[in-house]
C-alpha cells in the first residue's frame, strides 16, 4: 500500500522514539553497564494472529543497527500462548530502549489482526470483503491499517484526501443526494483530479433510487439498513455500482449481511474495539 512507504514508517519510528526516550533512557543508562551484551525473546501470552514483527525489527535496527534480529514467526501467522516470535541480541541498553515501543505496536497490531482474521473467516463463504474505516488512533492509523491487511482484511480510504466520501452530513449540508454528487463531480473536474472516486452513503431505499437516477459515483454505501432492506437495495443497484454495507456490524450480524450480496462490509470495531494481544520481551 502507498501509505506504507519507507519514509512514512521511518518517520513514525523516529517520532515515537522521541516521545518515549526524550533526553535519554535514564533507567538503562543508570542501571546497565554501557558495554553489556545481552539477548531477549518476544514471548506471546495469548492465542491469535501475530502482527508487527516487520515493524519490530525496523524499530530495533533504528535504535541500534548492530542489534541481531532472529525471526521465528512471520507476520500473519497463528500463534498460541508460549510461542517465541523472535530473539534480539546485542547491546543491552539498546534492547531496553526499543522494548516498550516494540511491545506497544505489536500488542495493538496483533489484536487488530486477530479480530480482523476472525471476521474474515466468518464471511469466507461469501464474496464480501472486509474493510476498515477511519475510526483509528491519531498518529497510529498507518500501523492499524497495516494490521488489518495482515489479518486478511482490506483497507478503505486512508484519509480525507484519497477518496470522496459523501456521508449523511455532506448530503444534508449540500441539500440532497443529487446536489452532493453533482457538486463533487464538478469539484473533481475543476481541480483536475480524475483519480478521486466518489462513494455516497444512503440511509433509505429512496436515497438509493436517487443515486441510481443521478449516477456519477463508483460505490453506494448502505448505512444502518436492515438485512431485508439491504437485499432490496442490492437488487435495485443490480451491479451498476459497488455496494458497501456499514453501520452497527457485529459478529452476530456480519454473516447475514454478507449473504445479501454486498461487495464490501466496513467495520469500525476492527480498529476501535479490539483486544490487544498480551506479550512480553524477556531476557534470556
Amino acid at each position: 500500500m502507498e501509505y506504507l512507504s519507507e519514509f512514512a514508517i521511518n518517520n513514525f519510528i523516529a517520532l515515537a522514539l522521541a516521545e518515549d526516550v526524550g533526553d535519554g533512557d535514564h533507567s538503562s543508562l543508570g542501571g546497565v553497564p554501557k558495554e553489556a551484551q545481552k539477548k531477549a525473546q518476544l514471548i506471546v501470552k495469548d492465542n491469535g494472529i501475530i502482527a508487527g514483527i516487520n515493524l519490530a525489527e525496523r524499530i530495533f535496527l533504528k535504535v541500534d543497527p548492530t542489534l541481531q534480529f532472529d525471526l521465528k514467526i512471520k507476520d500473519g501467522k497463528e500463534v498460541i500462548k508460549g510461542d517465541r516470535a523472535f530473539f534480539i541480541q546485542g547491546n543491552a541498553r539498546s534492547i531496553l530502549k526499543a522494548e516498550r515501543l516494540v511491545l506497544n505496536c505489536m500488542q495493538r497490531m496483533s489484536g487488530i489482526a486477530t479480530y480482523t482474521n476472525k471476521l474474515v473467516k466468518l464471511i469466507s463463504s461469501t464474496n464480501a470483503k472486509l474493510l476498515d474505516t477511519r475510526k483509528t488512533t491519531p498518529n497510529f492509523r498507518m500501523m492499524e491499517k497495516w494490521a488489518v491487511l495482515i489479518g486478511g482484511g482490506h483497507n478503505h480510504r486512508f484519509g480525507l484526501f484519497d477518496m470522496i466520501m459523501l456521508k449523511d452530513n455532506h448530503v444534508d449540508y449540500a441539500g440532497g443526494i443529487a446536489e452532493a454528487i453533482n457538486n463533487a463531480n464538478k469539484y473533481i473536474r475543476d481541480i483536475g483530479r480524475n483519480d478521486l472516486k466518489i462513494e455516497i452513503e444512503t440511509r433509505t431505499l429512496q436515497e438509493v433510487q436517487e443515486v441510481l437516477n443521478c449516477g456519477g459515483v463508483f460505490r453506494i454505501m448502505l448505512d444502518n439498513m436492515s438485512v431485508e432492506m439491504m437485499k432490496t437495495a442490492v437488487n435495485m443497484i443490480n451491479k451498476r455500482f459497488e455496494v458497501e454495507a456499514s453501520g452497527g456490524v457485529t459478529e452476530e450480524s456480519i454473516v447475514e449481511i454478507a449473504k445479501t450480496g454486498v461487495d464490501y462490509i466496513s467495520v469500525g470495531a476492527l480498529t476501535h474495539s479490539f483486544k490487544s494481544l498480551d506479550m512480553s520481551l524477556k531476557a534470556v
